[in-house]
């Protein structure tokens, strides 16, 4: 596919690369705005101000609402670059053996999952589940992570009578389970994963 070519890009994906300025310093205010709202999200919550996220970019509020015209669209821009950073992921673990790189991206996913729940939630506020930014979402999660999968399964280190679907329902369960130790989530994720490994059928 060409750099041009959005023709299999999610729509979320689409929406976002085309909301982004193409003038160097609307995009400089556009990113810091991104990285900002990010922080305070993680740091206050999903109902950190609108004005404490511009004050944190170093802009003025005008300018915030020149690229986010409400909460609801910066809400999204943040979900979806943080789903657009997981899938890039996927792509940068491929040189890793195929059982390491699959568990290094789960991982990756659980840590996701665990600091975006209360943004999906806040979105979920403005939007239903069945709305494009969650369904382009779910889209590129699974077009990321499916050929690591693919890849581990036809190299005999991962069980071949399960699917990403159900790898994703699992490891996602693990993610929302309360716990203020990521310790803790680490080590029952190791179990789980260690069910996934391939085992020769019995004779």
């Amino acid at each position: 596919m060409s750099a041009t070519d959005t023709s299999d890009t999610p729509a979320a994906f689409t929406d976002l690369a085309a909301a982004r300025p193409k003038r160097a310093d609307a995009l400089r205010n556009y990113e810091k705005l991104i990285a900002a709202a990010r922080d305070a999200f993680a740091q206050d919550g999903t109902s950190a101000s609108l004005e404490e996220i511009a004050r944190r970019a170093q802009v003025g509020i005008g300018t915030l609402y020149r690229h986010f015209p409400n909460r609801q669209t910066l809400l999204e821009a943040v979900y979806v670059d943080e789903v657009e950073a997981l899938c890039r992921s996927a792509a940068d673990l491929s040189e890793l053996p195929p059982w390491d790189a699959f568990v290094a991206w789960l991982h990756r996913f659980v840590a996701y999952m665990a600091t975006k729940q209360a943004l999906a939630q806040e979105l979920l506020g403005c939007v239903d589940r069945d709305a494009n930014v969650f369904q382009s979402c779910r889209t590129a999660l699974y077009a990321a992570g499916e050929p690591l999968l693919q890849r581990a399964q036809q190299a005999r280190v991962v069980r071949t009578d399960t699917n990403l679907l159900e790898v994703i329902q699992m490891v996602g369960g693990i993610a929302k389970i309360p716990s203020t130790e990521p310790e803790q989530i680490d080590h029952i994720l190791g179990i789980a994963l260690d069910g996934l490994r391939y085992r020769e059928p019995s004779a």
